[in-house]
Formats: C-alpha cells, structure tokens, sequence
C-alpha cells in the first residue's frame, strides 16, 4: 500500500531489545522496501532502544546505511539510542535526539551463566562427546578453562574494535574520538550533541522537519509497521507477547551470548 500515492515521508518504529527472529526480519524487509518504494522520498528512524545482539545491530546498521545511501534517513531517538540502537543511527543522514534520551553505550559484552554448582546440588549431570577441545565453549554446566576466557576475551575485543571502526565510519568522525567515547557510558541528548554523537536536538517535528527539508518535499508522513507474524495475529496480542518474552528469557538464560548493549 505505501509503494504507491503521493511523496511523503515514511516513520519506521525501531523499538525494544534488538533481538534475532521472524520479527526482526521483517523489520528488516520492511527497511529494503520502503529504500524501493517511490513514495517514500525520505525516511524517520524512531527509535527507543537499548541495543541487543551484536550480530542482528550490525545488520540493522548495514541496511539502514543502504538506505540513506538512496534516500536521506533522519534518525530520531526519543528515549533509548543506545549501544546496537545508536550502531543502527549511525549511518542516517541526521541524528536528532530529545534533550533528555539516552545515548552512546558505545562497547560490547558477552553474557552466559555458569551453573556447576547449582547443577551439582540438583544431582544433575551432563555427558559431553565432542570432537574439537572447545566445541562445548561457554557451556553453562562447568567453568570455563584458562583458554577460554582468553579466547572469549578476544572475541568481544573483536566486536568492540568492530562497532568503533563502524560508528567512526558512519559518522566520520576520527577513530580515536569514538574510541575515547567507547567507555560503555551512556550520554543524555543535550550532552551527547556536544560530543558529535548528534546532530541536532529536538522532537519528532523537527526530525520530520528536517527529513522534509532534505528530501524538498512537504512534511506529510505515514508509519510503516512490518507484518505481525501469523502467530502473533492468530493469538491475543498479549498472550503472543508473553509468549515471546519467557521464549527469550529461557533462550538468555542457557546461551551464550555477544551484545551491543
């Protein structure tokens, strides 16, 4: 529906943990169309979140940056602009925030339990047959080995040279400006403007305002939403959101993981 009618531009909603799953695709369809869609000459990035998955925020930045490639991108942060959150700004065109949100957590973290002991209490035991001596890596059923925490280290070193080199490009700023903001600290809007990690302050007028002015059309907006999974339709709203919440609060809970918040 919004491929076609007059030029205006498109509100996409980023809110919420960054997560893997049908929805985050979606979202990510969604972005690809609207960067096709002839109605759409210039695009808000609303966003209110904390970060999340390493691996699905660098996505999130890598088509964002597709997209203000063809058309400009006006990221506005209303409350959260944080870690994968400002990662997935950084490539817009303008970065507006309110005064007051909350941005920067420029730096990455690796999370897993480690639950021997509870397991041995318990009277649980776990057989492990592999083949490579850290295929059971991170394995929540024993502590990790010497190795493995360099290894580990190393990992999250990785994503944290990544996101910097990222967010450096992205913005144009000098590396070692980004890398002296990458303490992991969280900046209000009016702070982090100073910084030259926004653009501009203001609200959802003034980003829609500036997107206007970029793309010379007048500032009449539609929200796009992606398509509620079928699931998610079919179920009450609450109940498919309950639903997804413990299946990501169990999934957090055994796995390993590498975040951008």
């Amino acid at each position: 529906m919004f491929l076609i009618g007059r030029p205006r531009i498109a509100v996409i909603e980023l809110y919420g943990m960054i997560t893997s799953g049908s929805r985050m695709g979606n979202f990510l369809r969604l972005v690809d169309a609207i960067r096709e869609s002839r109605r759409a000459r210039a695009v808000v990035l609303d966003v209110d979140s904390p970060g999340g998955l390493a691996t699905t925020s660098q996505h999130l930045h890598l088509t964002i940056a597709r997209l203000a490639a063809r058309k400009p991108v006006v990221a506005f942060i209303r409350g959260n602009g944080t870690s994968g959150a400002y990662l997935a700004c950084a490539p817009a065109t303008r970065i507006v925030a309110l005064p007051a949100a909350v941005v920067g957590s420029i730096g990455v973290i690796s999370i897993h339990p480690l639950l021997p002991q509870l397991l041995e209490r318990l009277g649980v035991k776990f057989q492990v047959v592999k083949g490579g001596r850290l295929k059971d890596m991170g394995g929540f059923w024993r502590e990790p080995t010497p190795e493995e925490v360099e290894k580990e280290q190393a990992l999250v070193d990785w994503y944290y040279q990544d996101f910097i080199d990222s967010v450096a490009s992205a913005r144009k700023m000098e590396r070692g400006r980004v890398q002296e903001l990458a303490t992991g600290e969280v900046f209000p809007g009016a702070r982090a403007k100073e910084l030259g990690l926004v653009d501009e302050l203001g609200d959802m007028d003034k980003a829609v305002e500036i997107a206007a002015s970029l793309a010379r059309v007048a500032p009449r907006t539609f929200i796009v939403r992606p398509r509620r999974p079928f699931v998610e339709r079919l179920l009450a709203p609450q109940a498919a959101s309950l639903g997804e919440a413990l299946l990501w609060q169990a999934e957090e809970l055994l796995l390993r993981r590498i975040y951008f918040g």
